[in-house]
């Protein structure tokens, strides 16, 4: 109720102004502040979901893309038909706000020219109270300042954002045309690596709350653990930091370019600007130096022309990894099921000559985390098939997400799986030519979180290969799969650099 005791120094402007113009003029003001209102207001619902999901206020200029994103979401857990009627229910609703805020202006209009004297009594009363207000500073906790001018402020804040946005991209195209790497001669990339298979898996939403300071961590605590013991008694070691994603709650994209690019992708405007570019990634430095490489990226729905800019040679989609188990909710397969189709496709009998370079994009740890896979036999993995079962199995999510506990339960569970999925995988099949670097590509939603939360997210190199690990000692990482709290933290940009520069001569 706090938040109501407000005085907005807008509204006494607003009448001040309707009371001196002529019938038709004031009219039509009156409709336009009404309908800027509305604007604003649904302006500011949309930077509540965007808080609640992204930890961040909706951007004019960059975020559009998003609502496709969204849209996929809602298709994925309600149908194509669910999806439409939601479309359909937004617009109208945003119609009838719009109406009805130019209908309310104009109605308070007429009632201000009707009461002329009170309404000129009123305000300025008001007025001087809104100052004696505003020198005092007093505030009606949480709901901010009582001498109000948020709307106003806001209103100010879209437009610097705006145009901040739109001078973002000339000064991005200064920084993507600095690449240190776009010259070097193949024959000095990744002599460190020659010969290895190098994997690089990003764990959705696996950030640092996953393993650090919340209820559901020692859990996630002890996965790794298993995980680090089941890799050890195959004979390999690892060692662990932390990177700080440009991205919180969603948009993995442009964590993953952000890794790849050595640029820092923090909206999707910057995401355009980098693909259209031939600044060199660490997918593109592997295939020059003669790697295979594959992308094993089942959220992609639609056709991707990112694969020729970031230089992969095969990429299994959603439509040609050839899942024939149904879909967990929005989930598409399985992480066990991606790694399958790698090994079966890639590394096993169907090898080409020479190393494979592989980038996975798990999706099992994805919100909305309901309907969980569980682990099975790597020999019955098959067409996907046998995971049928477990995708009809336990809670639809509107009857998840009605308790956040048991959200914030299945989360952890879902990082749980994910990592077995990706140890039981390295260990059954690594050999001493297998690298694997993983790491989480942002934090999940605030509703895991809580507010305020850092956008670091644990990354992890595993070798059996001594050599491999000597190479990264000054980086400092910690020993195993889990980062110590003090472990150094690199702005996710930096790794690219960070990793060619210690592998390349």
């Amino acid at each position: 109720m706090a938040a109501f005791l407000r005085l907005p120094l807008e509204a006494l402007i607003a009448v001040a102004v309707l009371r001196l113009l002529p019938r038709r003029a004031r009219n039509v003001l009156a409709g336009l502040l009404g309908a800027a209102l509305a604007v604003m207001l649904i302006i500011k619902i949309v930077d509540m979901g965007f808080y609640s999901t992204l930890s961040r206020p909706f951007d004019l200029v960059l975020d559009w893309p998003f609502f496709m994103d969204a849209y996929n979401f809602v298709q994925g857990n309600t149908g194509t038909a669910g999806a439409v009627a939601a479309i359909v229910g937004i617009v109208l609703l945003a119609v009838l706000v719009l109406a009805a805020m130019a209908g309310a202006m104009i109605r308070l209009a007429g009632f201000v020219v009707r009461h002329d004297k009170a309404s000129v009594r009123t305000v300025a009363v008001l007025t001087v109270l809104w100052v004696i207000i505003a020198g005092t500073g007093l505030r009606a906790n949480p709901g901010g300042p009582v001498a109000a001018w948020s709307t106003a402020r806001m209103a100010i804040d879209k437009v610097q954002q705006v145009n901040a946005g739109l001078a973002d991209s000339r000064e991005f195209a200064k920084l993507a045309a600095n690449d240190a790497f776009r010259d070097v001669p193949p024959e000095q990339l990744l002599t460190g690596l020659r010969g290895k298979d190098v994997f690089f898996t990003f764990i959705e939403s696996y950030g640092r709350t996953a393993v650090e300071g919340y209820d559901y961590t020692a859990e996630v605590t002890a996965a790794l653990d298993a995980g680090g013991e089941r890799l050890a008694a195959q004979g390999f070691a690892a060692r662990s930091g932390w990177l700080t994603s440009p991205t919180a709650g969603g948009g993995s994209w442009l964590a993953h370019s952000t890794f790849q690019s050595g640029l820092w992708i923090n909206n999707q405007e910057r995401y355009r600007n980098l693909v259209s570019t031939e600044h060199t990634t660490l997918t593109h430095t592997f295939q020059r130096a003669d790697w295979r490489t594959v992308g094993v990226m089942p959220a992609l729905t639609y056709a991707w022309p990112e694969q020729d800019f970031y230089g992969f040679d095969q990429v299994y989609n959603s439509e040609t990894i050839g899942y024939q188990g149904e879909h967990f909710t929005w989930v598409v397969v399985p992480d066990q099921y991606s790694y399958s189709v790698l090994q079966n496709r890639e590394l096993g009998a169907a090898r080409q000559a020479g190393p494979v370079m592989a980038e996975i994009d798990t999706l099992s740890s994805h919100t909305p985390w309901t309907r969980l896979p569980q682990m099975v036999d790597w020999n019955q993995v098959g067409d996907g098939s046998i995971f049928t079962p477990q995708a009809r199995a336990g809670e639809s999510t509107r009857e998840l997400w009605s308790n956040s506990d048991r959200v914030r339960a299945h989360y952890r569970q879902s990082i749980e799986y994910s990592i077995e999925a990706l140890t039981s995988w390295i260990s059954t099949y690594g050999d001493e030519n297998t690298v694997l670097v993983f790491l989480g590509d942002h934090q999940p939603a605030p509703i895991i979180t809580g507010e305020n939360a850092s956008r670091d997210v644990p990354i992890t190199l595993v070798a059996k290969d001594p050599a491999v690990l000597d190479r990264i000692t000054s980086w400092g990482w910690t020993d195993g799969l889990k980062p110590a709290p003090d472990a150094p933290v690199w702005p996710m940009d930096a790794f690219r650099d960070k990793f060619l520069t210690t592998f390349s001569d």
